[in-house]
């Protein structure tokens, strides 16, 4: 009979799934599957994780600590001692803040896994020893800001309560490939209620083909179509106007902005005809139960932030936060009350040093003023958790800047990145089967700890030890170098009033949506209560500059042009997450080569077939890949899905080389599917 254990999904997904892993010896797992008892979770997983054990126990993972012998990027090693390898990373950071100061130092690190402990104890450094901090805008930045402009912080109605809806709108999210519990909250409701599924993407994705109806608007068009649906619910009587008045602000105000954005008006924005337009607003607005879960999605445009905020208005136009399975969702950070004070060092005292862009890593390592912020150039990096090479935007300036020899950089990785290939020393990571770890979510409501099912793969080391490891060898005497990962949890939840960790992890969740006003009966998070339809984005980011108050279309994405005619998107592939899964056997079975996915119509305009090579380029770069002509997306627009390394296209460098940049307002963040590109047969 299999002997099963409990753990917790470590990637960069909103649903944190609860897992039941199958334990074969003490150093094999076998399969994997959600937790069942979780309602959240209720047993289902994604494709990816399920076949977790082909990670874990993959035969290219890394074993042993190295240092760099051939050429930057050769991926020429070799093998040493972890004392010879942690001595050189030590030396290398004394030695450069001996020269040009602290902040030459940079740990640099992103969500390769969402752990607390092992994801952001690397900022003990920083607050520690005065290196370089790191501004987080590769992901939700964009979003979050856009969201909190009304609703004032990131929580909304609970996702499990989708259950007991009549219309579910999916915006800007492709859940079947990315949110796989999501669908099985759709499915409960549309068997127990009947509930209508609404799926607003400008590609014909897997979960728009499970739609009962399906808005392809052209992309970063979302807030006009918020702002016509609005439109219609002021003209036709579907505002409630006595929610207005008790929890909202310049109802009255927003009305008359709105006058003239007609669904004729965003016909011509969106690309949706009138009727369809029409229709939905109907729908939305004579629907009570309605609960939007916005995606991520549709906020990696220029006008990203100002469109979330639009469509965030829209249950409050309708009061549909009164009802059961009504209301909005965009994410649930802010209903866990984690103190990360230990996890961070937040008390050490250096913590006041400059905060470097993440996204602008390109542009730094390259030693832009504006971008080093006055400080001195970066000579030092520890890159944990992510995989720059891949994921970040500008890839010619970040594969310069990583390749440049003035450079030390370790990377802390499980497999051979293309990161991992510039290091000058390489070091092995442990994978969430092999270390303990606590877990927030940015999708759902539980709190969730894990321990070590299997032990440690090889000579691989977790990325608290080398934190704590380093720190030491650094000079500081804190004790959070000190202590083990156990006992950093122990105490964390301590310090945040949670249970203690036996417990939580007896009872393997805890649910903190209790006692949480989800729905914000008693007002929402800003000092009002009162929801704001004329944002102050000066409350949510400094660059605010020119930024529309009130809901709509902020025309300031990319224009295509004679020479660039086509808006680019490039949305995660099914069997990847970011750049992780790229190594199964199962995800590049399914996935099998990049592609871009062509109109009909473009296709035939360009003289280009399915199965042929293609080049698609702008002023930053270009890729050589296979075309996919299909009808799944709009005329004028192409997809590329998933981040494939850089050695899966002919140039030996990914998508993102096409990608700017430049930070989106109010707050920074990358424009990942507003990119403008011109395309020709290879």
């Amino acid at each position: 009979m299999s002997t099963y254990k409990a753990s917790v999904c470590p990637h960069d997904c909103p649903s944190a799934c609860a897992l039941e892993v199958e334990i074969l010896d003490e150093n094999t797992i076998g399969r994997v599957r959600g937790a069942k008892g979780n309602n959240y979770t209720q047993g289902v997983l994604c494709t990816k994780v399920a076949k977790y054990a082909e990670r874990v126990h993959h035969p290219d993972r890394l074993r042993e600590p190295m240092v760099r012998v051939g050429q930057k990027g050769s991926g020429e090693f070799k093998v040493v001692s972890w004392d010879v390898a942690l001595t050189r990373v030590a030396d290398e950071f004394k030695q450069a803040t001996e020269e040009t100061g602290a902040e030459s130092v940079w740990p640099y690190y992103y969500a390769g896994t969402m752990g607390q402990i092992q994801r952001d104890g690397i900022i003990r450094l920083k607050n520690a020893l005065g290196y370089s901090g790191m501004l987080k805008t590769i992901c939700t930045q964009i979003a979050y800001a856009g969201w909190t402009a009304g609703v004032g912080a990131v929580r909304g109605a609970d996702p499990r309560d989708m259950r007991n809806s009549d219309l579910i709108v999916i915006w800007g999210c492709n859940a079947v490939a990315t949110q796989i519990n999501l669908m099985k909250l759709v499915a409960q409701a549309q068997h127990e209620r009947g509930a209508t599924l609404v799926v607003i993407d400008p590609a014909t994705t897997g979960t728009a083909k499970k739609a009962d109806m399906h808005l392809a608007l052209n992309p970063g068009t979302d807030g006009a179509l918020a702002a016509a649906v609005m439109h219609c619910a002021f003209r036709d009587g579907r505002a409630d106007r006595d929610y207005l008045t008790r929890f909202t602000n310049d109802a009255q105000g927003l009305e008359q902005e709105l006058a003239d954005k007609t669904p004729t008006w965003a016909a011509q924005i969106t690309g949706l005809t009138v009727e369809q337009i029409e229709q939905f607003a109907d729908l939305y607005g004579r629907t009570q139960r309605s609960f939007i879960r916005l995606g991520i999605g549709f906020s990696r445009s220029r006008n990203g932030a100002h469109n979330i905020f639009s469509v965030a208005c829209l249950p409050a136009i309708t009061g549909a936060w009164q009802h059961p399975g009504g209301g909005a969702l965009l994410g649930t950070s802010a209903i866990f009350k984690l103190d990360k004070s230990l996890i961070e060092g937040m008390r050490l005292g250096n913590g006041n040093s400059r905060n470097l862009d993440m996204s602008r890593i390109g542009a730094i390592l390259a030693g832009q003023p504006e971008d080093l912020k006055g400080g001195p150039p970066v000579k030092a990096m520890l890159i944990q958790n992510t995989n720059p090479m891949a994921v970040a935007p500008d890839l010619q300036k970040v594969h310069q800047g990583l390749a440049r020899e003035d450079l030390f950089v370790c990377v802390h990785e499980q497999f051979m990145t293309e990161t991992a290939k510039m290091a000058d020393v390489l070091l092995p990571a442990t994978t969430c089967m092999e270390h303990h770890d606590i877990y927030t979510s940015y999708g759902q409501v539980h709190l969730q700890v894990s321990e070590p099912v299997i032990q440690a793969y090889a000579n691989c080391r977790s990325n608290h030890e080398v934190i704590c490891e380093l720190g030491r060898r650094l000079g500081s005497g804190d004790r959070s170098f000190q202590i083990d990962a156990k006992s950093m949890i122990e105490e964390s939840l301590a310090l945040s009033g949670y249970p203690d960790y036996a417990t939580l992890l007896e009872q393997k969740w805890l649910d903190c949506a209790v006692g949480v006003d989800m729905q914000f009966t008693e007002g929402f998070d800003w000092p009002d209560g009162k929801f704001r339809f004329k944002a102050d984005w000066s409350a949510v980011g400094s660059d605010h500059a020119g930024m529309p108050s009130w809901p709509g279309h902020w025309d300031v994405t990319i224009k295509t042009s004679e020479d660039r005619p086509y808006r680019l998107t490039t949305p995660p592939a099914r069997y990847f997450l970011n750049s992780s899964f790229t190594q199964s056997p199962c995800a590049l079975k399914k996935e099998r080569r990049p592609l871009v996915t062509v109109h009909p119509l473009d296709a035939q305009k360009a003289n280009i077939s399915s199965g042929q090579r293609v080049e698609l380029g702008n002023k930053l770069g270009a890729i050589t890949l296979h075309a996919e002509v299909k009808d799944s997306i709009r005329p004028g627009v192409l997809e590329v899905r998933g981040v494939w390394p850089g050695d899966a296209f002919e140039g030996g460098v990914g998508v993102n080389v096409l990608i700017g940049a430049d930070a989106a307002k109010p707050n920074g963040g990358v424009a990942f599917h507003d990119a403008a590109v011109w395309m020709r047969p290879a």
